[in-house]
């Protein structure tokens, strides 16, 4: 996707973005809320250079390397999206503890609607305040989100360049792992 113009960005600023969710979903995202990009755009992770997509690649949880307009091969994947906010910024930091704390409510209800086998939620930090649990690591929770695993990855935005793309690929690998088990019904 093309960068924004900064005036393009501000005007999209508390925009929302839909949930990309279909009726077989297996591998539920969870973002923090949408980039100016993606209010901007309406599609999730939209922001040029977000890691995302080249993660999912390497991972194996799409077959090809997605653009965020490719909704329709991310629905066939089984891979659907959301946010704990959903109200596009600059930056996460931007986002209130309020907001996190509701989202993880409506995450919980989407989870409980949906029953994924695996919820990601992509944001550490965004997690630990949401959930109310401030010793959370990164990787598999030792609870579940209703019925589905529940785990926590980085932030794939580009302004979190400490999680690399090999890096993101090796912690979204397990999730993949655990996917591919579940339907050869190991």
């Amino acid at each position: 996707m093309k960068r924004l113009s900064r005036d393009e960005e501000e005007r999209a600023r508390d925009r929302s973005v839909p949930d990309l969710i279909g009726r077989r979903v297996q591998l539920l995202l969870v973002g923090i809320n949408p980039s100016l990009s993606s209010g901007a755009t309406g599609f999730h992770f939209a922001t040029p250079g977000n890691r995302l997509w080249p993660a999912l690649y390497g991972a194996g949880l799409t077959t090809r390397l997605l653009q965020p307009s490719d909704t329709a091969d991310l629905i066939r994947s089984g891979i659907g999206i959301t946010n704990l906010a959903n109200r596009a910024t600059r930056n996460a930091t931007e986002v209130l503890d309020w907001e996190l704390l509701n989202g993880a409510e409506t995450v919980r209800a989407t989870v409980e609607r949906h029953e994924p086998k695996v919820v990601a939620v992509l944001g550490i930090g965004a997690f630990r305040r949401a959930f109310q649990s401030p010793a959370a690591k990164l990787g598999r929770q030792p609870v579940r989100l209703a019925m589905s695993e529940l785990w926590v990855a980085p932030n794939p935005s580009g302004v979190n360049a400490y999680y690399t793309v090999p890096r993101l690929i090796e912690l979204f690998r397990p999730i993949r792992e655990l996917l591919e088990g579940s339907r050869h019904g190991e």
